[in-house]
């Protein structure tokens, strides 16, 4: 008995030798060069940057419209802190504006 167990014990562990090779050597012969990786990636990051640059905009141009609206809402009920809330929704468009500008420039685009 001790031998069948020994003989089935000693098959079992060549079978798992064999498959680790085979998928080793599946491993090795699918890799892909890391640097073409890795430019590949870089290819894809620029090519969605415009259409992202473009989405930060609209973005930015909707949040602006309703923040215009707040405003004139606010400058109509007579509040006290109009002043303030129209600076801050100017000051968050130039922002918008002038962080995108410097994110392409820094990115080369």
């Amino acid at each position: 008995m001790d031998k069948c167990k020994r003989n089935l014990w000693v098959k079992t562990l060549k079978t798992m030798a064999i498959v680790a090779v085979g998928t080793a050597i599946t491993a090795i012969a699918k890799a892909q060069d890391g640097n073409a990786g890795i430019n590949q990636a870089n290819t894809q990051v620029r090519s969605y940057f415009e259409s992202g640059t473009s989405l930060m905009y609209a973005i930015g141009a909707i949040l602006g419209l309703i923040g215009a609206v707040k405003v004139y809402s606010k400058w109509n009920s007579g509040d006290q802190d109009t002043s303030k809330v129209a600076a801050a929704w100017f000051g968050s468009c130039i922002f918008l504006v002038v962080v995108a500008t410097i994110i392409k420039s820094f990115f080369g685009m």
